[in-house]
C-alpha cells in the first residue's frame, strides 16, 4: 500500500542545536498515527518540517511526491493540512466564513463572480466540517465570542474543510474538558475509518493511546519507539521517558 506520508532522516537543526534527528515515519491511507513525546521533544519541529515551516534535511513525501523544496503553500494545494497550537483564527470573519476560506478553491470565474456576490454560499464540506466538531450552532458566530476550546475545534473544523490528503493535528483536545476531549476523539477515529489519513499529536495520553492505530515515540529529536499503542505503552524505554505526570496514563 502506497504511503499517504513517508518520512526518511528527517533532521532539524536551529544553530548548533539538533531539534529532530533521521525521523521516519510513515502514515498510511486510512490510518490515525499519533506522535507523541514529552515536552521539548520535537513533536512539533516535525510537523513545522512536514509542513514546510522550517527547513529541514531528509526526505518527505505525500502520496509518493517529494515535497522537498515546495513552500508551505505548495504543499497545502497538494492535500496537506495542519492545525496550530494556538487557535490562529480569522476574528473579523465568522466562524463559516474562516472555514469557507480554506475550503474554496477559487477560478478565475469565481473571482469575477464573487465581486458581484456579497456573500458566497460555503461549500458543503464547510457543514460538514462543522459538523465533526459538532459547532454547526458556530456558523455565524465570531471567532472573540467562543472559548479557548471551541476556537481549537474550528481551528480543526477548518483543517478538515480543506479535504486534505493528510491532516496534521498539533495538540488539538488542549483546552478541552474530558467529556469534550472524548467526543473529539470518537469523531477523528470515524474520519479515519472513512478512509481519511491524520497525524496526531497531543499530551493526553488516555486519547492517543485509545484512538491511534500506530503511535511514533520521540524523546530529544529522536524516535525511541513505535507500534501499535499496546505495544507502545509497555516499552521501558516509552515508560521511562514519560516518568512524570504522564507516565500512569501510558502503563495502564
Amino acid at each position: 500500500m502506497s504511503a499517504v506520508l513517508e518520512t526518511a532522516g528527517v533532521s532539524v537543526h536551529f544553530g548548533g542545536v539538533q531539534a529532530l534527528s533521521d525521523v521516519d515515519l510513515r502514515v498510511e491511507p486510512g490510518q490515525l498515527v499519533g506522535l507523541i513525546g514529552p515536552n521539548g521533544a520535537g513533536k512539533t519541529t516535525f510537523v513545522d518540517a512536514v509542513s514546510g515551516f522550517v527547513d529541514c534535511t531528509g526526505e518527505i513525501a505525500l502520496d509518493g511526491r517529494s515535497l522537498v523544496g515546495l513552500s508551505p503553500h505548495e504543499r497545502a494545494r497538494l492535500g496537506l493540512a495542519r492545525t496550530w497550537q494556538a487557535s490562529e483564527l480569522f476574528d473579523d470573519l465568522t466562524v463559516r466564513e474562516n472555514l469557507n476560506v480554506a475550503a474554496r478553491r477559487p477560478s478565475a470565474w469565481t473571482v469575477v463572480k464573487e465581486l458581484f456576490q456579497a456573500d458566497p454560499e460555503a461549500a458543503p464540506s464547510v457543514e460538514e466540517a462543522l459538523a465533526v466538531v459538532e459547532m454547526e450552532w458556530a456558523a455565524e458566530v465570531m471567532p472573540t465570542d467562543l472559548s479557548q476550546g471551541q476556537r481549537k475545534l474550528v481551528g480543526v473544523a477548518r483543517a478538515i474543510a480543506m479535504g486534505p490528503r493528510l491532516l496534521c493535528l498539533d495538540e488539538p483536545a488542549a483546552g478541552l474538558d474530558t467529556s469534550e476531549s472524548e467526543d473529539l476523539g470518537q469523531r477523528l477515529r470515524a474520519l479515519a475509518d472513512r478512509g481519511n489519513a491524520m497525524l496526531l499529536i497531543d499530551h493526553d495520553m488516555g486519547l492517543v493511546l485509545s484512538i491511534c492505530d500506530l503511535i511514533y515515540v520521540l524523546e530529544f529529536g529522536r524516535l525511541i519507539a513505535s507500534g501499535p499503542p499496546d505495544e507502545v505503552r509497555r516499552d521501558p524505554k516509552v515508560v521511562e521517558a514519560y516518568l512524570g505526570s504522564a507516565a500512569g496514563e501510558v502503563v495502564e
